[in-house]
């Protein structure tokens, strides 16, 4: 009698063993229910949208889901008020979001159907306390000027050196940016953010046979 063959693991329990060593807890059936709804309609929207160049389940849930995740290395304890810039599909705000429901989270996107797509996801996970803003980041702060100076975090899937004074102008006195991986371009487009205070920092996730670069920068206080 030939053996049964074990139906493949979700796509989505990639996330699993990132949120155990990242949180130091077992995943909540909640938290990993979102992800799921989350790649559900990411992956949907994809098709006609193209809000992401990332097409298969698996590479969303490990370049979007887990990459996010690794952004919690960097994040302060306790309750905090963060902003992320520019986010695209909700990255990485939502995912960390997901996990840690002490984060008020604002959502800040320029393209009008990466927006639709972030308040259908609101909708979907029934994070109603999520913020999203249609808007350049640089305009935002001018268009609400109770938000400038008020967040205790900014970040940034990605970074260049001209992304530092926006988010210095979203962060309270000793709040913290963190962006992921090293200001593209050319040694002077480096040197240029070393100059603005930026630190460089890169992370070996050992138990997730990870490396992860990152940006900091903490606004003086």
């Amino acid at each position: 009698m030939r053996r049964r063959e074990s139906p493949a693991p979700h796509p989505v329990a990639a996330v699993i063993r990132p949120i155990q060593v990242l949180t130091g807890r077992e995943p909540k059936p909640r938290e990993t229910e979102r992800f799921g709804l989350y790649l559900r309609l990411l992956a949907e929207w994809n098709q006609t949208h193209r809000l992401t160049a990332i097409r298969s389940a698996e590479a969303m849930v490990a370049d979007l889901f887990v990459d996010s995740l690794l952004f919690l290395s960097n994040l302060p304890s306790g309750a905090i008020k963060m902003a992320d810039l520019g986010t695209g599909p909700g990255i990485p705000g939502v995912p960390l979001r997901i996990v840690r429901d002490d984060i008020a989270l604002t959502l800040v996107e320029s393209k009008r159907k990466r927006v639709s797509f972030l308040a259908a996801l609101k909708r979907e996970l029934g994070l109603t306390d999520v913020l999203v803003f249609e808007t350049r980041a640089e305009e935002l702060v001018k268009e609400r000027a109770e938000l400038a100076g008020t967040f205790d975090v900014v970040v940034a899937r990605a970074v260049g050196s001209s992304m530092l004074p926006i988010a210095m102008s979203y962060l309270r006195p000793g709040g913290l940016f963190v962006a992921g991986g090293s200001p593209a371009g050319s040694s002077s487009e480096a040197t240029k953010a070393d100059l603005l205070g930026m630190r460089h920092q890169t992370i070996k996730f050992d138990q997730l046979g990870l490396t992860r670069a990152f940006v900091l920068s903490q606004k003086p206080s």
